[in-house]
């Protein structure tokens, strides 16, 4: 058995869960079991992009002792344009 964390954030709650799971364990079955896409329905883990440490991975990739399992939302403005924005106010 290995220990992980599941995390995700949105603007007004994070979550880290922490999970024992089995060592052949993938992304998926660990989002699956931390239960975080009936605490948020917005989450379309087929449409998600996912990471572990913050770089990318695919669902059925493995995970290690110790991993930490990103659950990312989509951009709802383009960083370039945020920075413009926030240029603009100073």
């Amino acid at each position: 058995m290995i220990s992980i964390t599941v995390c995700y954030a949105t603007p007004n709650k994070q979550l880290e869960i922490p999970l024992t799971v089995e060592e052949s364990c993938t992304v998926a079955l660990a989002i699956k079991r931390s239960n975080l896409c009936a605490q948020f329905p917005d989450i379309k883990l087929a449409h998600s992009t996912v990471g572990i440490f913050g770089q990318c991975v695919k669902l059925d990739s493995n995970l290690q002792d110790g991993d930490r399992v990103e659950i990312y939302r989509p951009l709802t403005i383009d960083p370039k344009e945020a920075r413009r924005l926030r240029a603009e106010k100073k």
